[in-house]
């Protein structure tokens, strides 16, 4: 049996047009595969330049800034912030009252706990500083703890002092150190009255 070649190459064409359709099918069905396993693998949205003011009766109580938030849709949500972030603390009148920055911060909602880390400071509006590796706040308890050492400076410059960690109030005004030392710096005529 004789095929003209006019249909030798009409299957030779559709034979190679084929094979190219399957091909790119085929990359196009790997790439929507990679695409989805990312999207399965981190269900999260990110927001850049976050700025969120949380009030309470129409009077500002706290302003957070961060670089970048991320949200992970998980079954225990949580807040994600990789770049820092900042958050100021105001009184009624609308007066800074404290300020805590760190590198690193998570917020677990379900256990309503905020985690913050790498180079926390606590700025109070006093002037005396605290710093740590660590910083825990426990929404429940409106407390905030750690398990690393702290150092603290008075606001006179005057002396400092360092502990094994700590827990305070919510407004750092009763903090509670565990094994401190310290170092203060008295005055012409100032001293520890002992009786």
């Amino acid at each position: 049996m004789h095929i003209p070649d006019r249909t030798i190459h009409y299957f030779v064409a559709f034979a190679l047009l084929g094979s190219t359709l399957l091909a790119s099918c085929e990359t196009d069905l790997k790439e929507v595969d990679r695409i989805a396993a990312i999207q399965a693998e981190e269900p999260v949205d990110i927001s850049q330049g976050v700025t969120v003011v949380y009030s309470d009766s129409a009077l500002v109580k706290a302003q957070m800034t961060a670089p970048e938030m991320r949200h992970y849709n998980v079954e225990k949500p949580y807040y994600e912030f990789q770049k820092g972030v900042t958050i100021i603390f105001f009184d009624d009148i609308g007066a800074e009252t404290q300020r805590i920055t760190s590198d690193y911060a998570i917020q677990k909602e379900t256990e309503e706990l905020t985690e913050f880390r790498g180079n926390v400071v606590i700025t109070r509006a006093d002037g005396s500083i605290i710093k740590t590796e660590e910083l825990i706040y426990d929404q429940k308890a409106n407390t905030f703890y750690n398990h690393v050492p702290i150092e603290a400076y008075f606001k006179d410059g005057r002396g400092n002092f360092m502990g094994s960690s700590f827990t305070s109030d919510a407004s750092f005004e009763n903090i509670e150190v565990q094994n401190s030392t310290g170092l203060y710096i008295f005055e012409d005529g100032e001293g520890p009255a002992f009786r």
